[in-house]
């Protein structure tokens, strides 16, 4: 009688190869694209009056957009 009240809990499913390996990658690479394409399309579009400013405001608003963008994956 008492063994019948035990419960079998189901083992946990694996993620698949796909969600382990490629994701990541994928997400990795989108962001890094992003990040560094932004951060080149600051410097050359940057006018003489802004110095450092512009770049830095333009990889930290591309870092928050990819995270929000990304973040799931």
């Amino acid at each position: 009688q008492d063994m019948m009240d035990i419960e079998v809990k189901p083992k946990p499913l694996q993620p698949h190869w796909y969600e382990r390996h490629v994701q990541p990658c994928v997400a990795e690479l989108l962001g890094t694209a992003l990040f560094i394409f932004i951060g080149c399309l600051s410097v050359v579009e940057d006018s003489g009056g802004t110095g450092r400013l512009q770049p830095a405001l333009a990889h930290g608003l591309a870092l928050g957009v990819s995270v929000a963008i990304l973040g799931d994956i």
